[in-house]
C-alpha cells in the first residue's frame, strides 16, 4: 500500500491533498502517512507469522517518536544503536524484553544503563565489547542476555557504505573468534551467550543474500553443536526507490522460513526502511529557475543536502514528482539546494514540467534515513515532521528555529 497518489492533477497523502497542507505549514517538511508505516509492518509479520518471530523496527531508520509508537501499537518491539534511541524507546513505553541493542561502539554507560533496563539482548561485535558487557554485569551482580554477530562475509548488491556483512567491514565477528568464544564462554560468566546475530546490508532487493548467509550461520550452529535459544536475521529488505525489482514481505518469507522452521529458535527480524522508507516524502518549494550558460536548467528547492543527504552521500536516487501536476511541456532539471557545495543536489537531469517558482516538489520515498540523517549544515534549522492519521493533520515534530540553532552555545566572557 502507498498512500501517496494523484487524485485528478494533485497529489495527496491518504485522503489529505498536498496543496492543502502546505498552505498551512511552511516547507521544507517531512510528510508521513500513518496508514502505509502500519500496512508495511503488518505486512512483514503476516508474511513470517508461521515463525512468530520478535520484530523490532530498526531505529535508525526513523526515531521520531510517534512513528516507533505507532509501531509498538501494532506490537512491534525496537532496534537500537545507540544510547540516545534506547531513552527514546524507553520514553514511549517499549517494553525492554522487546529492545535489542546493536552497534559496535557502545560505551560503558550505554551499557550499564541498557543492563539496569533489562533489555531483550546486546548484538555483540567485538571480544572487547563483550568482555565490556561481562565487567560491567558483574559490577552489577546480573546476567544479561548477548547474541554474537557473526559476519558470514556475503556480499549483497546494494551500496557499499550499507553493506555490512563482508570481512573488511567493521561489523560483527568472523565463524573462528566466534567459535573460539563459545567454546570458552566461562571466560564469560557474567552474560548468557545464547544468541546469534547477522545482518548484511540495508536495501537488499534479492533473496539469495539472505538464503547464502544464514545457510552459513545455520552450518556454523550444527557443525558447532551450539545450544542457542534465539537467531536474529537483521532486516535490509530493500523497497522501490527507482528502477529496482524489490521484493515484497511474502518473496523474503517464502524464502527465509523454510530455512528457519525446523530449528527450535526464537526468531528476530529488524527492519527499518521497508516498514517507513515509502511511507514518507520530503515537501518542498521551487525558488527559483536557472539555466545555465551550457543550456542546464536547475530548479533550485528550499530544500538541501542538510535535509535529505542520501542523493549526496550514496547517489541515491528518489522520484521527484510536482504536487500540482502542470500541463505544460516538460524540461529536463538538476533539482538543487541551497547549500554551498556542489554536491547538493536531490535529483539530477530530471525530466519535469516546465517550472516555476513557487511551485511545490515532492521527494518520494523519503521516510528513511531521511530525518535521522538530517543536520545543521549551514547554519539550517531542520524541518518540521508532519503525519497525517485517520485524516487528521499531525505535527510530529516542530520545525527548528533559530534559536534552537544557538541552545548548546555561549559567548565565553573573554570574547565580550
Amino acid at each position: 500500500m502507498n498512500e501517496f497518489k494523484y487524485k485528478g492533477n494533485i497529489l495527496y497523502c491518504e485522503d489529505v491533498s498536498i496543496l492543502d497542507i502546505v498552505k498551512d505549514y511552511s516547507t521544507p517538511f517531512y510528510l508521513y502517512s500513518h496508514r502505509t508505516i502500519v500496512d508495511h509492518f503488518l505486512k512483514i509479520k503476516n508474511a513470517f507469522s508461521a515463525i512468530d518471530p520478535l520484530i523490532c523496527f530498526s531505529m535508525k531508520a526513523n526515531s521520531n517518536l510517534n512513528i516507533c509508537k505507532a509501531l509498538l501499537n501494532e506490537g512491534c518491539g525496537l532496534d537500537i544503536v545507540s544510547g540516545g534511541e534506547l531513552y527514546k524507546a524507553l520514553k514511549i513505553g517499549c517494553p525492554p524484553s522487546k529492545i535489542v541493542y546493536a552497534s559496535v561502539g557502545k560505551t560503558e554507560e550505554e551499557i550499564e544503563t541498557a543492563i539496569r533496563k533489562k533489555i531483550f539482548s546486546f548484538n555483540v561485535e567485538s571480544i572487547p565489547e563483550l568482555i565490556m558487557i561481562d565487567t560491567v554485569a558483574r559490577r552489577l551482580k546480573t546476567k544479561p542476555r548477548v547474541a554474537l554477530r557473526v559476519n558470514p562475509d556475503v556480499k549483497p548488491d546494494t551500496h557499499d557504505y550499507i553493506t555490512t556483512g563482508t570481512k573488511e567491514k567493521k561489523f560483527g565477528i568472523d565463524f573462528k573468534t566466534a567459535e573460539d568464544i563459545f567454546d570458552n564462554a566461562n571466560k564469560y560468566s557474567n552474560v548468557s551467550i545464547k544468541g546469534l546475530h547477522v545482518h548484511i546490508g540495508s536495501q537488499i532487493t534479492d533473496v539469495e543474500p539472505f538464503i547464502t548467509s544464514l545457510k552459513k550461520v545455520l552450518d556454523f550452529v550444527e557443525k558447532g553443536n551450539i545450544g542457542l535459544e534465539w537467531l536474529n536475521i537483521g532486516g535490509g529488505f530493500g523497497i522501490m526507490y527507482h528502477d529496482e525489482s524489490a521484493k515484497t514481505a511474502e518473496d523474503f518469507a517464502r524464502a527465509i522460513i523454510p530455512i528457519l522452521k525446523a530449528r527450535n529458535l526464537k526468531i528476530i527480524l529488524e527492519p527499518g526502511r521497508f516498514i517507513v522508507g515509502s511511507g514518507g516524502i520530503l515537501v518542498c518549494k521551487v525558488l527559483y529557475v536557472k539555466t545555465g550558460v551550457t543550456g542546464k536548467n536547475f530548479a533550485i528547492i528550499d530544500a538541501g543536502m542538510n535535509d535529505l543527504i542520501r542523493p549526496s552521500l550514496y547517489k541515491a536516487y528518489h522520484e521527484v514528482l510536482p504536487v500540482a501536476k502542470l500541463d505544460t511541456t516538460s524540461l529536463v532539471y538538476d533539482v538543487v539546494g541551497p547549500i554551498c557545495e556542489s554536491g547538493d543536489y536531490l535529483a539530477l537531469d530530471r525530466s519535469l514540467p516546465k517550472l516555476s517558482s513557487g511551485e511545490y516538489l515532492a521527494v518520494m520515498s523519503a521516510g528513511a534515513y531521511g530525518y535521522t540523517m538530517a543536520s545543521n549544515y549551514n547554519s539550517r534549522p531542520r524541518p518540521a515532521e508532519i503525519m497525517v492519521i485517520d485524516g487528521h493533520v499531525k505535527i510530529i515534530r516542530r520545525a527548528e528555529t533559530y534559536k534552537n540553532l544557538i541552545a548548546g552555545e555561549r559567548i565565553i566572557k573573554e570574547l565580550k
